[in-house]
């Protein structure tokens, strides 16, 4: 009876800490990026370029692709993400134009062509090689379609007056719109990185992304601008960690204890 009491506190305990963690995870379902490996795009996807044309994202993906998710008059992380691309890619082995293309879509439905053609000029003065002004575009788009894209690769954004909280992440598509690679970062890429991640969506090839741990483990602060450890997160982890150790502990001890007085009393 004893034993039982025991084991039912610490199984209190576990559902006690189930529970906050779940709250606190619960919290930020709005805000991060949700792995969707090996999901292809919609074919109905349109998007408006710098130069005005409509465009159907998909039937644009021909080569490896790499997107990634900004608003042009952001004041936080998209213009270091979009440094740390162009620095990436002037500095990797691959050729735009010919081994991949990049689309940088804008998640906010008020921002139109003129400053997407502004964003292009800028940073594709960063690149000295490779065909920028076909491999390289901007687009903007509807509240509808914008949703629908951010829905379909997992990209959770939040807004907040005129300001978004979102996460820096590139994702890399294949040929077919497939979804192959998720690459984190806000302000730096590393060359080979994105040059693996080209490689493997040519092949249509995905694989489980190595920074998935820090993305656990570190949230974005909307007020600091930047991604801080989660103390929340990994302590409740933590706490549950030890909590089911203690109740499987409790529980093999019952099982013994059980076995050794039926043995008694036969």
């Amino acid at each position: 009876m004893k034993l039982l009491r025991s084991t039912a506190r610490v199984f209190t305990l576990v559902l006690i800490s189930v529970i906050a963690l779940s709250n606190s995870i619960q919290a930020q379902d709005e805000l991060g990026v949700y792995e969707h490996l090996d999901d292809t795009i919609s074919d109905d996807l349109i998007f408006t370029d710098e130069l005005f044309n409509q465009v159907n994202i998909k039937d644009a993906i021909n080569k490896p692709t790499i997107i990634s998710l900004v608003y042009y008059e952001c004041p936080g992380i998209c213009s270091p993400l979009l440094n740390g691309l162009a620095d990436a890619l002037e500095k990797a082995d691959i050729t735009m134009g010919k081994d991949y293309q990049v689309f940088t879509i804008s998640f906010n439905q008020v921002e139109k062509p003129p400053l997407a053609l502004k964003k292009k000029k800028t940073y594709a003065r960063l690149l000295t090689h490779g065909d920028t002004e076909n491999g390289w575009h901007f687009y903007t788009g509807d509240s509808a379609n914008i949703f629908k894209l951010l829905n379909e690769v997992g990209f959770k954004v939040k807004k907040e007056g005129n300001e978004f909280i979102h996460p820096g992440t590139l994702i890399v598509l294949s040929p077919k719109g497939k979804i192959t690679r998720y690459l984190y970062g806000s302000t730096y890429f590393l060359p080979f990185d994105i040059k693996m991640a080209v490689a493997e969506a040519a092949q249509g090839r995905s694989g489980p992304t190595i920074n998935k741990m820090l993305n656990y483990c570190f949230s974005y602060d909307p007020a600091g601008k930047k991604y801080v450890f989660n103390v929340t997160k990994i302590s409740g982890t933590i706490i549950l960690l030890i909590a089911f150790i203690l109740l499987a502990t409790l529980t093999m001890k019952g099982r013994k204890t059980k076995k050794t007085d039926q043995i008694k009393n036969s």
